[in-house]
């Protein structure tokens, strides 16, 4: 199959065999649902002019010499539209993300394919292969592809893996980004990681809200506030409200005071009294890093009863490994795990099978002492309280440990208690 650098330069006759240029570039575009767009239309280079062409005018593509099937004065200018994808400008050299691969990578050559008379895009090669028949050293470039079709030189990725990304000049394809939205947000968080911040921010724009919350919080809350510096305040607004507390708190704590405000203002009340609450905290204290979202039951319901409150109220809280146990003014009586939960027999009341003996943390505790305490105790999370044990909130493990273990790779532990 022939690839985009070996037709680039060529020449281009007429019928008459006429010179009337050289190939500049190729044009493709979307057709009846396939997922390659076809070739169709081709850029030529004239001396002081730009000729472009309709496939429809060219007789033979892949020969030293592209023919045309009309003579040059018989040749209408194809007018390019918004959706054509021009391959060397918008393409070539240009990153790529591999959705398979989940990687970011550069494109260094593409590979058309033939469908009766028609040629679309089929491959995307990134191999050191595709650089250096860029470079004219083909017979280098064949050793090297033999090399990769023994497994040693990987790099060639199919057109539907790919997602573009708009770089130094926007992209007039308007291509669908389903295969991102499928990414884990981890995987997308170490995409956004190797590109530019200007790049991540295209990237994010195709995503949806709870996506987009999602992604954000699985990267620093300094490198948050850059990717969000552009978009709405409108936009911002309801990816906080999709975060956990914890979380938004930290992003807009990273936020000029002014738009931190004005983004609170947007938020539901609910969402937004949270956030609040913790930031005025410390930000390094148990009260700065907890999250509000836990779920408590009084000690009169049944285990039986308890799984329904987690039916009803466990898709909106971050953990629901522990289960708090509290009275009518909200002061913290106990604690039980999920496990014991289920293990436990229906109808038995909470306050028969809690343990009344609970590991806590007061409000002010250093971020320190936080993980010295889930180190200590083996826990997963700890409950955060006042002066009279009223219950405000939890400090999971991966939020206390942030200060021990760096960021990035906090962000690659599993998160068991979910």
């Amino acid at each position: 199959m022939p690839y985009v650098s070996d037709l680039i330069g060529r020449q281009v006759v007429d019928l008459d065999g006429e010179k009337i240029g050289v190939l500049k570039d190729m044009l493709a575009s979307y057709y009846g649902g396939i997922p390659h767009p076809k070739i169709v239309a081709l850029e030529i280079k004239q001396d002081n002019d730009v000729l472009c062409i309709s496939m429809s005018d060219v007789m033979v593509l892949t020969a030293p010499a592209v023919s045309l099937n009309k003579k040059q004065n018989e040749i209408a200018s194809y007018k390019p539209v918004e959706d054509d994808l021009q391959l060397v400008q918008d393409v070539l050299d240009k990153q790529i993300i591999d959705t398979n691969g989940v990687r970011v990578v550069r494109v260094n050559d593409l590979e058309l394919t033939r469908v009766g008379s028609d040629f679309y895009l089929a491959n995307v090669d990134t191999s050191s292969a595709g650089l250096v028949r860029r470079m004219g050293l083909r017979k280098l470039s064949r050793r090297l592809v033999n090399r990769a079709e023994s497994g040693m030189l990987p790099g060639i990725i199919s057109w539907d893996d790919v997602e573009l990304i708009s770089g130094d000049q926007p992209m007039r394809l308007k291509v669908t980004s389903d295969k991102l939205s499928d990414l884990h947000p981890a995987d997308l968080a170490e995409i956004l990681s190797d590109l530019s911040r200007q790049e991540g921010r295209g990237v994010l724009e195709t995503l949806n809200i709870e996506k987009l919350a999602d992604t954000l919080e699985a990267v620093e809350p300094e490198f948050q506030a850059s990717l969000v510096e552009d978009m709405s305040n409108e936009r911002v607004a309801d990816v906080l409200e999709e975060m956990e507390p914890d979380e938004a708190a930290d992003l807009l704590a990273e936020l000029p005071e002014d738009r931190s405000q004005e983004l609170l203002e947007l938020m539901e009340d609910d969402e937004a009294k949270d956030v609040r609450k913790l930031l005025a905290y410390p930000e390094d204290s148990a009260g700065g890093i907890m999250t509000t979202e836990y779920i408590a039951v009084p000690p009169h319901l049944t285990a039986e009863q308890v799984i329904q409150v987690l039916r009803e109220k466990g898709p909106e809280v971050q953990t629901i490994y522990y289960i708090y146990v509290t009275d009518e003014q909200n002061q913290l009586l106990g604690v039980f795990s999920l496990r014991e939960l289920v293990l436990t027999q229906p109808q038995l009341l909470v306050s028969d099978f809690m343990e009344d003996r609970v590991v806590m943390l007061d409000l002010e505790a250093s971020q320190d002492e936080c993980a010295q305490a889930i180190a200590k105790y083996d826990l997963i999370a700890v409950p955060v309280v006042d002066q009279e044990k009223r219950m405000h909130g939890v400090v999971t493990a991966d939020d206390a440990l942030d200060k021990i273990i760096p960021t990035a790779w906090k962000k690659r532990l599993p998160r068991l208690y979910h």
